[in-house]
């Protein structure tokens, strides 16, 4: 049986039980190879209760730098009896298992085209320490030992990682240290090693950062001038709020009287959060939620009143798994039409889509920019996969001299010098009338705030014609969008196609690598990826230039596609849906395989016309 060999390029995956203190060293593991230079990419999969439900780590390590999940195991590090079976099944031919040995299993658990390794890790832990929990988490410790040797892993920088988690805490470092070289010096007693996976020092890494999504856009937030968030703990989404108040602390705070110059309410559910997050960007403050899908559902009333009534708000939506509660802790792109068309009635609001953590804090500062210059709410469409998973990204680039946009506002001196106020009076064929802030002027430049009906003066009525005229005044400002938002940026193929590919936020990483692999294999795919909601003009023009659009995206209702047909009046023959929802991460592999399979069908079908 032939072993995989391969350096620098592996997937390793853990599994373990939720609780049982496995994810610190998962993800030590992942810092001590991405620390020799070697980019890695991360994803914790967990169940959405506390503690005892399968849990898995896995670590795609890729030099060429490919970020997004692969597809396939080529080590596996077994620890969960309750899914051993579906885990062996998962290791590619010819890779490893490794798993706690301390209790025999019969053969029939192992597959023959694969390499065993056991370690009797519950054993060894037993003799070197009397607690029950110390012995739980240092079996953990242990298998990164193990994991050392078996993939030559620097265990210098392994033991500075440690140094640095536990600094001041000599006690537990040296424990830490110890469950390390325990399981380093069975392997070297009792197992060939190194194994045909291993990593080798590399500078591939960069000047590249390495962090989650959710605190990017955080920091973002402070960036982009927010001072107040209001919010409902909710996941994938809590942590972002955390972050932002811990930044919050170190920038917001007057460094002379240590006042806070920043609100942060966690409100008693989402309604009152964005009800709060709506107060106060009427009141001139730039001010943002975080939530996931269940939230924006219960959100709409708000966030229509925040459209019809022009009220800037940003809102950050990490999306989960659904309906109703879904798949809390697994990660899709299911939100788009419930978020682009939130609320009853004809509403259309911005949307823009990340596809990584630096995108995550630039998009978050441009929400800010983009609600209060078009007066609407803005959602940054995130997902679990990106909040919640650190990945590697450009750095951030942070200007102090950077003016915020705050759009259309007249000033006391304006309405003093006469200026004509008419609050939803478009005067510059935009669509976007002029605000004022609340208390601009003692008697001028006030109006009545409803939800309602009304004159370009923001006067009461029902007279169909005023409505007409607000209506489609809000469609004007939302073709202005258009220029505003982030563009999409296109990516041709080495050669000329008939084929094109549109893709969005986090599945930018596997299309990427997709579309590399399709060319090898004689598939060539011009590509588009798009960054926001309304679409460019471009968008259309890509879209009519091809035969054929596949539209890959992470929801069973294609909802992308659906939009796409729905804002432009596509055939919808044109755009082949790729869908992938079943709470994973899209692969690499999965998108080669399905839009190969489409267009071997497609010529098969030419080639039965001709015959």
């Amino acid at each position: 049986m032939k072993a995989i060999s391969a350096t620098n390029d592996f997937v390793i995956k853990f599994a373990n039980v939720n609780g049982s203190g496995s994810a610190s060293a998962n993800e030590l593991f992942a810092k001590a190879i991405l620390r020799m230079g070697v980019p890695v990419s991360p994803r914790n999969i967990f169940p959405s209760n506390i503690q005892g439900l399968p849990t898995w780590y896995e670590v795609r390590v890729n030099e060429h730098g490919w970020l997004g999940r692969r597809g396939g195991v080529d080590l596996m590090v077994a620890m969960n009896p309750q899914t051993w079976d579906a885990d062996v099944k998962e290791i590619e031919p010819g890779g490893y298992l490794l798993y706690d040995s301390t209790r025999p299993l019969p053969k029939s658990k192992f597959r023959d085209d694969i390499h065993v390794i056991g370690i009797p890790l519950t054993e060894m832990c037993n003799r070197a320490w009397t607690d029950a929990r110390q012995r739980q988490l240092f079996k953990n410790i242990m298998y990164v030992g193990a994991l050392s040797l078996l993939l030559d892993i620097d265990v210098d920088i392994i033991e500075r990682l440690l140094g640095e988690q536990y600094k001041g805490k000599e006690k537990l470092l040296d424990a830490n240290k110890q469950a390390l070289h325990l399981g380093r010096d069975y392997v070297r007693d009792h197992v060939a090693h190194p194994l045909g996976l291993r990593v080798r020092h590399s500078d591939r890494v960069g000047d590249k950062i390495f962090v989650d999504g959710n605190v990017a856009a955080a920091l973002g937030c402070v960036y982009g001038g927010a001072t107040v968030c209001a919010w409902y703990p909710i996941t994938p989404s809590s942590s972002l709020a955390e972050a932002f108040q811990k930044y919050c602390m170190k920038y917001r705070v007057d460094p002379a009287t240590g006042t806070n110059r920043f609100a942060i309410v966690q409100a008693e559910d989402e309604i009152a959060s964005i009800g709060m997050v709506v107060g106060a960007g009427w009141n001139g403050a730039r001010a943002f939620t975080t939530t996931s899908g269940p939230g924006v559902s219960l959100m709409t009333e708000f966030i229509g009143l925040a459209y019809f009534a022009e009220i800037p708000v940003t809102i950050i939506d990490v999306q989960r798994g659904g309906p109703s509660t879904g798949m809390p802790t697994r990660t899709q792109q299911a939100d788009l039409i419930s978020c682009a068309y939130a609320s009853h009635g004809d509403t259309k609001h911005v949307l823009l889509f990340p596809e990584d953590p630096h995108e995550c804090f630039t998009f978050s500062a441009d929400a800010l920019d983009l609600a209060d210059r078009l007066q609407t709410p803005v959602f940054v469409m995130t997902d679990l996969d990106i909040g919640m998973n650190q990945r590697l990204c450009a750095p951030f680039a942070w200007d102090d001299a950077r003016v915020y946009d705050r759009g259309k506002v007249m000033t006391a001196e304006e309405l003093e010098a006469g200026r004509d106020f008419g609050r939803y009076k478009d005067v510059d064929g935009d669509g976007i009338p002029y605000r004022t802030y609340p208390g601009t002027h003692p008697d001028k430049g006030a109006y009545f705030t409803r939800g309602t009906s009304r004159d370009p003066y923001a006067r009461y009525s029902e007279r169909g014609p005023d409505y007409l005229y607000n209506m489609e005044r809000l469609l004007k400002k939302f073709d202005t969008a258009k220029a505003l938002v982030p563009q999409p940026l296109l990516r041709k193929a080495t050669q000329p196609t008939t084929l094109g590919a549109i893709h969005f936020g986090s599945t930018a990483p596997a299309m990427d690598e997709a579309i590399e692999a399709l060319e090898r294999n004689g598939v060539h795919l011009d590509t588009l990826r798009i960054r926001a909601f309304p679409f460019a003009d471009s968008v259309a023009d890509f879209i009519s230039a091809h035969e054929r659009v596949f539209v890959v995206e992470q929801n069973r209702d294609a909802q992308l596609r659906s939009m796409l047909v729905n804002e432009f009046g596509m055939d919808p023959a044109r755009l082949v849906p790729v869908l992938h929802y079943d709470g994973t991460p899209i692969t690499a592999r999965f998108i080669t395989r399905t839009i190969e399979q489409q267009v071997g069908a497609a010529r098969q079908r030419e080639a039965d016309k001709v015959a």
